[in-house]
């Protein structure tokens, strides 16, 4: 089997914008990373908020959470350097670009408190809530990615550009710091 037949389809419209392959590698990587991760946080908190109390006690649950902000963390940290060098070597042809990707869904808004205290987890609903949106999103747009590279129908250059910019800027600020914000707790 070959190593590209293992690779999400969403790297494919990666790969076929790069101007490096070494830097689109790399990114692939950690796109890859933070997709696992974000799948982890998200389903357990999804978990939760069915009621499945899994771990079984609370400090466990506790536990849980923080182990997987801390992933979700790492991985989104580790993002910073290769999407950085993809959007400069992807130099998007036009200013007017635009994102590839939708606005929050209706099932990614949730008010996290009553979760969180029906589980019996400490920790700030406002940052778990902005950490699952932002998650979620991520998980979304490269889900959308997917779907383009399936229909053939890639977004050009420059709003590849815009998307990637914007899940940058949302992922790298205000959501790492409420992921290490909710790793620590």
């Amino acid at each position: 089997m070959s190593v590209r037949a293992q690779q999400p389809e969403w790297a494919e419209v990666l790969e076929e914008h790069a101007a490096d392959a070494t830097t689109c590698r790399r990114l692939v990587a950690q796109l890859g990373a933070c997709e696992v991760a974000a799948l982890a946080f998200c389903r357990l908190l999804e978990r939760w908020a069915r009621g499945e109390a899994e771990p079984s006690t609370p400090g466990h649950r506790q536990a849980a959470l923080r182990r997987a902000a801390d992933r979700a963390e790492t991985a989104v940290a580790g993002l910073d350097r290769p999407l950085g060098r993809y959007l400069l070597e992807l130099e998007a042809d036009r200013a007017e670009g635009r994102s590839w990707y939708g606005e929050p869904g209706a099932g990614e808004l949730r008010e996290w408190a009553p979760v969180l205290s029906r589980a019996g987890v400490r920790s700030c609903p406002m940052r778990v809530a902005q950490a699952y949106l932002e998650l979620a999103v991520l998980v979304r747009a490269l889900e959308g990615l997917a779907a383009a590279a399936r229909m053939e129908s890639v977004p050009d250059r420059s709003s590849l550009w815009a998307g990637l910019f914007d899940l940058r800027e949302n992922l790298l600020g205000r959501a790492l710091d409420d992921l290490r914000a909710l790793a620590a707790a």
